[in-house]
């Protein structure tokens, strides 16, 4: 069975609030917990009213409360934002409490704009290309402390926590390779470069105490509902979102609109058309078809799925579809 987990950018939907939203987060990791999936991300983004988990770790660790098994993680951590200690010191903190369980995604973009990134770090002596030292120095905090030793993360030193390299280019994979790490890549969003990042990144792998083999994760967006009419009302509500954040007018995920995506103007159509290409909208047997097209075109070995639905009840039902379909989706594959 090919695994799948969970992207959750804890979304706050139009006439709810952040507080609502990180509950939902919670719930929903407790459902994919109780499915079978094998891990449940959050991702780190500021100053975007309608993303709830900006304090990444702080909500990894309300989410990771309640639930027993499945893999707790960022996806990712936007390195240039913090200095590798205190990554080190927070995730460490999350491998203590909830042993074994916790994934470290890692991602060089600011995930905000100029003014929020000033906001962030005060200045911007910083570097993007300051990205490979960076993530060897946080490595490094999570190996056993030595003698002597000046810095420790406490806690994090000697602890178990599974990092990963995320990208959206090709530099991600060139870097995941070198360093022998699992790479994700976000095709959910930004598919252009997705072949050509896989490719690579499996061409260099060079193994790792890490990792012995090549492992990719592709993100992919999936709403599943009973008819294959009603998953694509509750996609209308990504599409939304989209064009809002492109065209500067970021806000809270808005609730479905019929017919939104045919009433765009056709540049915004193909926008959507090319940024969402890795999306499966449908009823049960469009999923199951959908997955073992975009398994067998990608050779993907793990599925990273998102789904911004605007009803909570709605995104619960989606995810449970999704899971039952591919019991008999991926096996054929084989």
């Amino acid at each position: 069975m090919l695994p799948l987990s969970v992207l959750d950018l804890s979304p706050v939907p139009e006439g709810s609030d952040a507080g609502q939203a990180l509950r939902n987060s919670a719930d929903l990791a407790r459902h994919a917990d109780a499915l079978g999936y094998r891990r449940f991300w959050m991702a780190e983004h500021h100053n975007m009213p309608g993303i709830a988990s900006a304090a990444t770790a702080v909500a990894l660790a309300h989410v990771a409360s309640g639930t027993r098994s499945i893999r707790i993680g960022a996806g990712g951590i936007m390195l240039p934002n913090h200095a590798p200690l205190m990554v080190a010191e927070q995730f460490g903190t999350l491998a203590a409490l909830y042993p074994g369980r916790i994934d470290l995604g890692l991602g060089r973009a600011p995930g905000s704009d100029q003014a929020t990134m000033r906001a962030l770090r005060r200045n911007l002596a910083g570097d993007v290309d300051d990205f490979p030292r960076d993530v060897m120095e946080l490595a490094a905090y999570f190996e056993p402390a030595v003698p002597g030793q000046m810095i420790q993360a406490v806690p994090g030193a000697g602890l178990a926590v599974e990092m990963w390299i995320l990208g959206s280019s090709t530099y991600g994979a060139q870097l995941a390779a070198a360093l022998g790490l699992p790479y994700a890549f976000a095709s959910h969003f930004a598919p252009g470069q997705m072949r050509e990042a896989v490719s690579i990144y499996r061409e260099r792998f060079r193994p790792s105490e890490r990792l012995a083999a090549p492992h990719v994760m592709l993100g992919v967006n999936v709403f599943a509902a009973e008819t294959d009419a009603a998953a694509r009302l509750l996609y209308s509500s990504l599409q939304q979102a989209f064009v809002n954040l492109r065209t500067g007018r970021p806000g809270k995920l808005p609730a479905p609109r019929e017919g939104f995506a045919e009433g765009l103007d056709p540049r915004l159509q193909a926008m959507l058309d090319q940024s969402l290409s890795c999306s499966i909208v449908g009823g049960p047997e469009t999923v199951r078809q959908g997955l073992r097209d975009f398994v067998a075109s990608t050779g993907a070995d793990e599925l990273m799925v998102t789904a911004q639905i605007h009803d909570h009840a709605a995104r619960l039902r989606s995810f449970a579809i999704l899971s039952e379909v591919a019991k008999e989706a991926v096996p054929a594959l084989g």
